[in-house]
Parts: C-alpha cells; structure tokens; sequence
C-alpha cells in the first residue's frame, strides 16, 4: 500500500521529532515543518532535527505556522495527504506573561492549516490539544467532561483550537483528531518541564523549586507511547477528541525519588507556593483510545525516568550547556 505523505509541524519540537522517527521508521514520507522559536534552548531542537535528517524520505522548512503563505507554498509543492499538528506555544506559566504569541500560534496557526486543508483537499488533520482543559474537572478526566472554564491562557488557546477544528470538520468534511496528551517526558524533553529540569538539577548539585509540597500528581506518559498512539490516529475519520496518557498517576515526590535513584544523588529541594494556574492533579481516563485505538501507554514511570536519565548521561556532553526554563 502506498503511504501517505504527511506534513508534520512541530517537528523539532520533543513530540514532533518522535512522532516524526517513528512514521520515517515505517517508510512515510514526512515534510517537516517549525519555526525553531527560542521558548527553550534551541540546541534540543537541533539535536532532535539531526536525527530526523538522517532519513531520506525527511525534508524540513524553517517555517512558522501564523505565516500562512509560506506554509502553502510547501503544500503546494508537496501535495500532502494528511496534516499533523504538532506545532504549539506550550507551557502554561509563560501563557500569562505572553499570552499574545500564544493565541497567534494556537488559534491563528491552526485556522491557517484548516484553510489550507479546505483549499488544497486534505482530508485528514491531526491536533495536540492538552490535559490543561480539565483544571477543576473530577478525576479520572473523560473525553466528555465540559472543559469551558480554562485556567491559563495556554489552555484557552487549546480549547479554541479544538472548537475550530470541529467548525471545519462539521462544514466541509475533514477528518480531524484531536488528542489531549498527558505530562509528556522522555528523552531529549523540554527543559521547562520538570523531569528534564530535575534531572539536570539533582546531577549538577543544584537546587530544584518544588510549587507545593510535591503531593500534587501527574498522569505521567513517555514520549514513545504518546507518539505511537498518535500516529494509530492517522486511519480515524469523523471528528474524535482522545486521551493520551500514563493511566496511573503518581506524585512528583515520587517522580523526584526515581530520579535519585538513577542520578545516585539526593535532590536539594526549595518549595514555593502552590502555582494558581497550575492544577492539583491530573489522570487520564484512556479508554476511548483502547476501544477506538487499541492502545494503552506500555512504560511505567520508573522505566521511563531510568532511559531518560539513561539518554542524559550518554549525552551530558552538549547537555552541560542546555539552559533550562525555571
């Protein structure tokens, strides 16, 4: 069967990079497409970007996703058959200091990828969304919960990407899934993320900042399985929100005693108040994507810590340098 040709944004971005390995792996070919913007060190992103280059059937553009002209230059070059976006202003903490570049990426950048579906017939379009939506939802989060009350900036962003992506599904027939993916971590991760950053903390003896006390838990879920359950998306047609997550929460206390574990050093915490925009807890109900996916995440948290801090060490090198967001 001929594989499809997909147009991947985000793609050296930490999900990006691995949903895009995994689809070069099985012989897609993949344009890559992202704007390389500097939220975190840019060095990551280059790393991740050289590993994608090593397949033939890669290509990359330097391009940001508000800048519509650019972008269709490459669909009209390509003709590609599916689009996953990848591509997003994450973190919610620097939503509320910028919230401008936020809703220019999210919002604007994806109606910009739904005209150009519309316009050029592309019938299958991919979002990330985020278990940011949930805040104040009860606990484990389903798809059908009323996600209307978002707490950041970031999260409202996502929200009205996913009610957009739904306006162009309902008039003009694409197929869009959307996934809401769970505290993603894994090797080559986002430094503004907490196991990167405490990682790199404990081994270089500095201290860490906890917001809290550490009880507040995260539906922890490895880079590989989100990446796998994307991609068993791609066949899906109709409109479909879905979960991607660990399925098992765990505190970040226990996060952090993992981490020492496989460092071999004590962490030097400093606890500050508890973050408002920030939520208490977070747990994936996941079985819409076992029944309509057949998937569930495969690697638990301590297996997942040991090969991230298993990467960091055989890559300390050029990791030394990496500047983290804290």
């Amino acid at each position: 069967m001929k594989k499809e040709k997909i147009l991947l944004t985000g793609a050296a971005g930490f999900i990006g990079w691995k949903v895009a390995e995994k689809l070069l792996e099985n012989e897609y070919r993949i344009i890559g497409i992202d704007d390389l913007n500097n939220y975190y060190d840019v060095k990551l992103k280059k790393w991740r970007l050289s590993q994608l280059k090593k397949f033939k059937n890669f290509s990359f553009y330097k391009i940001d996703i508000f800048k519509k002209d650019k972008v269709e230059e490459i669909i009209k070059e390509f003709k590609p058959d599916i689009i996953i976006n990848l591509a997003a202003r994450a973190g919610v903490r620097y939503s509320i200091e910028n919230p401008i570049i936020y809703f220019k990426t999210n919002v604007i950048g994806v109606v910009n990828l739904l005209e150009l579906a519309k316009e050029y017939k592309i019938k299958k379009f991919i979002l990330a969304s985020t278990s940011s939506l949930y805040a104040g939802q009860k606990i484990p989060f389903s798809e059908e919960l009323p996600v209307n009350q978002p707490i950041s900036p970031y999260a409202s962003s996502k929200k009205a990407a996913e009610v957009t992506s739904y306006t162009y599904h309902y008039l003009y027939g694409i197929n869009v899934t959307i996934f809401r993916y769970f505290t993603v971590y894994g090797p080559c991760g986002r430094p503004d993320m907490s196991i990167f950053k405490f990682i790199k903390l404990i081994d270089e003896d500095k201290t860490l900042t906890v917001y809290g006390d550490g009880t507040q838990s995260r539906d922890f879920t490895f880079v590989d399985d989100i990446a796998e359950g994307t991609i068993k998306g791609i066949p899906l047609t109709g409109f479909q929100i879905i979960n991607l997550g660990g399925n098992k929460p765990y505190t970040l206390n226990q996060a952090i005693s993992y981490i020492e574990k496989y460092i071999g050093k004590n962490a030097k915490i400093l606890q500050k108040p508890f973050h408002k925009a920030d939520i208490k807890s977070t747990w994936a109900d996941i079985s819409k994507a076992k029944k309509l996916l057949g998937w569930e995440p495969k690697v638990n948290l301590e297996e997942g810590i040991k090969k991230t801090v298993n990467w960091y060490k055989e890559n300390k090198n050029w990791l030394k340098d990496i500047k983290l967001n804290l």
